[in-house]
């Protein structure tokens, strides 16, 4: 897999010198301030975009799936979504500004268009909790246009109508909280499709946002450890993947930093 990674790594106009590969993928060297005013110059110019999210797991799972691999490589621009992936960047001598979250863009892009009356389209979860989202952001934000939500269970045959329902919408942002690779693959099969500015995958942000889930405390944000809060609220489904998961990882960034030093040491 690794030569498939090597192969899709890609180094676009926006992400150009300022990132760093990462496990095989080029992440962005981006602040929070400056993916809103990546996003909102978008809008302005109404050029679709594709936010790629990536913590440590996505990371694992890119060199054995090769459609999620691709269709995160795809993304315009690729944000660090966890911290250990920051701290890698930082062990490898090429650091990351920061933690980009991609719930914290959600929220950010909502103060956004709720400033500048920008049109929002809500996809994913159940339809009870799409819902709820969309009341709770005509109430907290209330300069936001809601253009339109439907949940995620629908099947593939179903796309296309639920691309062309976006696009009929003239939305500009896209949040898609569905699962991985569903939501990359949707994104990247029909973004030019639906003609949104901005398209962006918030995985279960929308579960936090209607109070089904909880986000761990700040303190736990700080630490790199909202995984183990994960694990908590469902130790029954998350122990064992964030067991191996999590220990891949850190096999896989011993490698690259040992990589990276060695390589360090030759030029020197």
């Amino acid at each position: 897999m690794q030569s498939v990674l090597s192969s899709q790594a890609h180094s676009n106009t926006s992400q150009g010198s300022g990132s760093v590969e990462i496990l095989g993928v080029r992440v962005c060297k981006m602040r929070m301030a400056d993916v809103l005013e990546y996003c909102e110059q978008h809008i302005d110019q109404r050029r679709p975009v594709q936010l790629g999210m990536v913590n440590a797991a996505k990371l694992v799972k890119c060199r054995s799936d090769a459609e999620l691999c691709q269709s995160v490589q795809e993304s315009d621009i690729i944000l660090a979504d966890g911290l250990p992936v920051v701290w890698l960047s930082r062990l490898m001598g090429n650091p990351l500004p920061e933690r980009v979250a991609g719930i914290d863009i959600m929220y950010r892009l909502l103060e956004r268009a709720s400033d500048r009356h920008y049109g929002v389209y809500f996809l994913g979860a159940r339809c009870e909790v799409v819902q709820r989202v969309a009341e709770i952001t005509r109430r907290d934000y209330p300069g936001v246009r809601v253009c339109g939500y439907r949940d995620g269970y629908f099947a593939e045959a179903d796309e296309e109508q639920v691309a062309d329902d976006i696009r009929n919408s003239a939305s500009d942002i896209l949040f898609v909280a569905m699962t991985s690779p569903r939501k990359e693959t949707f994104m990247q099969r029909w973004g030019t499709h639906m003609q949104v500015p901005v398209c962006h995958g918030v995985g279960g942000s929308f579960d936090v946002m209607a109070g089904v889930t909880k986000r761990a405390p700040l303190w736990m944000q700080r630490c790199g450890l909202e995984w183990l809060y994960r694990v908590v609220q469902e130790p029954g489904r998350m122990w064992k993947r964030y067991l191996v998961t999590n220990s891949i990882f850190m096999w896989l960034s011993l490698a690259q930093i040992g990589a990276c030093r060695l390589r360090s040491r030759d030029r020197g």
